[in-house]
């Protein structure tokens, strides 16, 4: 993934900004969402939440580093501070809900049937506080699109697939689709079963967009960067969440399976 961002913002010419944002995206680790959609998708649960817990353990080490070597060439990258952030956003909620877990099991218990609906609302916060950063910005590329193409204004639609929002958009979903590809062919190719299959192509082609926009926002003084992550939040729910309803009516059962 981090190598599709680059190459993808190279292909599509992406600013400096929007380019760092697009390869700190593919650089961030599985998302926990991922898990859900191998299960709605009938792939190997365990296979997809071992995958999870190690790309995000490795992500404090292997994010900053490929975001440094990756979009170093943009803009100058902290490696060192990236990877206190990664390990503050990531590990240390980890620890806290282990030591909640065991500590407080009823409280737990009776806030677990929550959890989703917070972080739902988490991401959609997260997601909106870098549209409204980016609005003015967002806005003047659309009618410096339409203005261009001789557009009417009463088309925003063809002004927005033309603007960089629209360029922002085909990156982000180029990104998920190749990730979702090639995660299933390589599986495949390997070896694996249907179910580790899908478990794999939907871990590979979902990241933890969340961690993306943090760490963007965090640690750039552009807010263009945390775009991409931002409209992965959108893109990669709706996409992972249509390819697993599309798995869970195609039987996974397969030769090396029985």
């Amino acid at each position: 993934m981090p190598a599709f961002g680059a190459i993808i913002s190279r292909i599509l010419g992406l600013s400096p900004s929007l380019s760092v944002g697009l390869i700190l995206l593919g650089c961030c680790p599985g998302g926990t969402a991922s898990n859900v959609v191998t299960l709605i998708a009938q792939g190997d649960v365990p296979l997809s939440i071992v995958m999870t817990v190690c790309t995000t353990l490795g992500a404090v080490i292997l994010t900053p580093l490929l975001t440094k070597i990756l979009a170093g060439t943009y803009v100058p990258v902290d490696a060192a501070k990236l990877s206190i952030s990664t390990l503050q956003v990531v590990v240390a909620p980890i620890l806290l809900g282990s030591y909640i877990q065991s500590t407080f099991p009823g409280a737990v218990k009776v806030l677990t049937p929550f959890a989703p609906l917070f972080a739902v609302l988490t991401s959609s916060l997260l997601a909106c506080s870098v549209f409204s950063e980016n609005v003015v910005r967002l806005k003047s590329s659309v009618l410096s699109a339409s203005l261009t193409s001789d557009m009417s204004l009463t088309h925003p639609l063809q002004a927005l697939s033309t603007g960089e929002l629209g360029v922002v958009i085909l990156s982000v979903l180029l990104l998920h689709f190749f990730g979702f590809f090639v995660g299933y062919i390589s599986a495949a190719l390997g070896g694996f079963t249907e179910r580790e299959r899908r478990a794999i192509s939907i871990e590979v082609g979902m990241q933890n967009s969340s961690l993306g926009v943090v760490l963007a926002t965090s640690h750039f003084t552009s807010p263009m960067v945390a775009l991409p992550a931002a409209m992965s939040a959108v893109i990669m729910n709706i996409m992972g969440s249509s390819l697993g309803f599309f798995w869970r009516y195609v039987d996974p059962s397969d030769s090396k399976n029985k």
